[in-house]
């Protein structure tokens, strides 16, 4: 048995399937949508095409915003808009848990899969800095659930086009936005939590019991509503920018 044992320290792993393809899968896709948000946010221009507000930068709350959300910041800002607010939905998903273990397996290894030997020897769980700031995962739920509801209200403005009512590519985009993000968010585990996961007994609180049930049920899908919706609100960005840009024109349906 110590042989067997030390045998397998020796190696990384005793795996022959392709146990690495979804670790690099997971760096690719998230290193690109960190790269190109990244870049978007640091443009500081061709985020909103009327009537349409790209995502990375609702709500637009300083006074040299394109179109401006919420004025609450002065003229003093200089930098790019979606700096004061894009820090809340990256958070919310750099602390979610399955981001968590899909970033820890995939960028620093730990471990890089099921079964496979840890990179680094250095890691104590989420029980030390910096890693112990992941706790406040359910604090960014409720800041992002105000930026959730500003997106709707922008999915709402994109029906009011310059001559009045109506429905364009954009439109559709933007709701669908909100749409995946909010199955995002209401699958988090956090709220499933808030909804009655944290009570001894759900006998004394059906409506919660009936909340927890709903919830747990898209909690199931967490993983995939986190990958749609991350790559969804890259390509609202991306559609929102080309029209601003004029590369592409809106095709409206009414």
């Amino acid at each position: 048995m110590a042989n067997n044992s030390l045998a397998y320290n020796e190696v990384r792993t005793l795996r022959q399937d392709l146990w690495w393809v979804e670790p690099m899968l997971v760096v690719l896709g998230l290193g690109s949508f960190i790269v190109y948000t990244t870049w978007a946010a640091l443009q500081g221009a061709y985020y909103y095409a009327a009537p349409y507000l790209s995502p990375f930068y609702s709500p637009c709350i300083a006074t040299n915003c394109a179109h401006v959300s919420l004025p609450i910041i002065g003229p003093w800002w200089s930098l790019s808009p979606a700096i004061l607010i894009l820090w809340i939905p990256a958070g919310f998903r750099a602390t979610c848990y399955y981001y968590r273990k899909a970033y820890y397996r995939s960028f620093f290894g730990l471990p890089p899969g099921c079964g496979v030997r840890d990179i680094t020897r250095n890691y104590w769980g989420e029980t030390r800095f910096p890693l112990i700031l992941q706790n406040i995962h359910r604090y960014f739920f409720w800041l992002a659930a105000i930026v959730l509801a500003l997106l709707w209200w922008d999915a709402i403005l994109a029906f009011r086009f310059p001559n009045g009512f109506g429905i364009g590519i954009g439109t559709v985009v933007l709701l669908a936005n909100a749409a995946l993000l909010s199955l995002y968010s209401l699958s988090c585990h956090s709220c499933r939590h808030l909804c009655g996961g944290y009570l001894d007994s759900f006998a004394k609180a059906p409506a919660r019991y009936g909340t927890w049930k709903v919830v747990s049920r898209l909690n199931e899908h967490h993983m995939l509503y986190a990958w749609i919706s991350l790559i969804w609100v890259g390509l609202t960005d991306l559609y929102v920018r080309l029209l601003a840009m004029g590369i592409i024109t809106d095709l409206r349906i009414i």
